[in-house]
């Protein structure tokens, strides 16, 4: 701990090889120099130093404490306490911390507090304290180093100030990107007749666009379009691939009635864009993995024919009425946008009423949980907790998911979409 330098010690000598002090000369008037430099030194030194009582009464202070303060030196010595030139919480931690501390501990140092001084403007210090006893243990006096912090506390004001505008920058760009994610999705999923439809979409990250995405939307008077799946990347990168995605299939389903057709459709267009990067320079389409179907009516009453094709994403859950689940054997296929004549994998099914058809996003399958023996959520779990929620309605399998992914809270690191597709059971006649 820093201790103030006193004016009666004087420095120890260092004499030469075979000399004696007694035989240099000027040996006097080099004492009174050194004797006269240490005074000065603690005069006039770049820190403030003071010497008080037990009870904190000032009994000695440097001149440089003097002019910070801009007292006189015998309006101080003996007559006021170190805690009469705190600020008023400071006088408040003295009292309560810094004192007890310091009697228990014999030095405290480090302490940021606000001196008053004579004209009332406060003075930023960092105080630093030893306790001095005597031979018996008892408290004699406290000698205290007290450094200007004004600028420190200037760098932290602006640092501070900073902070707050990198904080309104964030919410700022936090309100913009929820913006341009609404934009990228259907603002509702629209009424089909017979069937029970919702989805869901969570963020994991409120300063990036996620690039997953979904919608489901009319292909003619008895046939639907589908499609869910998850853009390589975030940001502005991926918002314009999500985009392109949206108005590609949309088109391409109008035109080809096989899935595969347009997942076809989807990968010349990414490559397009790949090519015109290469061109350019310029950043464009990553890929995606994505599964696409459609959806007619069924031969049966109240069932429907749902045919899909994917790209590499992670394959749809079927939660049959009689409480059974299984994933769809669709598990494979490239991704859209990698290879010039990718392999799609084609899957149909019935949905009869009180089915349910779960499509995802493979940010709920790939979260992480503490404190288990797996790392990832997995597959498997998901289908455990497919099984465990049906039979369901589409809306409550949603909001099923919904509670899943609060509880993995954290663990959750990526954008999960979710479309849950329901043929409701037909209530009977009553004649």
């Amino acid at each position: 701990m820093t201790t103030p330098p006193h004016p009666e010690d004087r420095p120890a000598r260092r004499d030469l090889p075979g000399a004696h002090p007694d035989d240099e000369p000027g040996s006097a008037a080099l004492g009174q120099s050194l004797q006269e430099s240490a005074e000065s030194l603690y005069e006039n030194a770049p820190c403030g130093y003071m010497t008080t009582l037990p009870d904190g009464r000032i009994v000695k202070i440097n001149t440089t404490l003097l002019a910070w303060l801009g007292y006189p030196r015998e309006d101080l010595v003996g007559r006021r306490y170190f805690s009469d030139l705190l600020s008023v919480g400071g006088r408040i931690y003295h009292e309560t911390h810094f004192a007890p501390l310091l009697l228990l501990h014999g030095e405290i140092g480090g302490i940021a507090l606000e001196l008053t001084a004579a004209n009332g403007s406060r003075l930023p210090v960092l105080v630093t304290s030893n306790l001095e006893r005597d031979a018996a243990g008892r408290p004699v006096l406290v000698r205290t180093t007290l450094f200007d912090a004004r600028e420190r506390r200037a760098y932290e004001i602006e640092l501070l100030r900073a902070r707050r505008e990198a904080e309104k920058e964030r919410e700022r760009l936090q309100r913009i990107t929820a913006v341009l994610q609404t934009t990228l999705l259907p603002p509702a999923l629209p009424q089909v007749p017979g069937l029970d439809v919702a989805a869901h979409y969570h963020i994991a990250s409120p300063d990036e666009v996620g690039g997953d995405f979904y919608d489901l939307f009319p292909l003619g008077t008895d046939s639907w379009g589908l499609y869910l799946g998850d853009v390589c990347g975030k940001g502005a990168r991926a918002a314009v691939a999500t985009s392109m995605v949206r108005y590609t299939l949309r088109a391409a389903a109008v035109h080809e009635s096989d899935p595969v057709a347009v997942l076809g459709v989807l990968n010349t267009a990414f490559l397009e864009e790949r090519a015109r990067e290469s061109r350019d320079g310029e950043p464009r389409a990553p890929f995606c993995t994505i599964v696409f179907g459609t959806i007619t009516p069924g031969t049966r009453t109240g069932s429907f024919v749902i045919s899909l094709a994917t790209g590499g994403h992670p394959p749809a859950v079927l939660m049959r009425a009689d409480g059974t689940a299984d994933y769809l054997p669709m598990v494979g296929g490239h991704p859209v946008g990698l290879l010039a004549d990718p392999r799609f994998v084609t899957a149909q099914v019935r949905l009869d009423p009180g089915d349910t058809l779960l499509l995802y996003t493979d940010g709920v399958t790939e979260a992480r949980i503490a404190d288990t023996v797996q790392d990832r959520y997995g597959e498997e779990s998901l289908l455990e907790f497919a099984r465990a929620t049906t039979p369901a309605t589409a809306t409550d399998t949603v909001t099923a998911v919904r509670q899943l992914l609060r509880a993995l809270g954290s663990g959750v690191q990526d954008d999960v979409a979710v479309t849950a597709i329901h043929a409701p059971r037909r209530l009977p006649s009553t004649g």
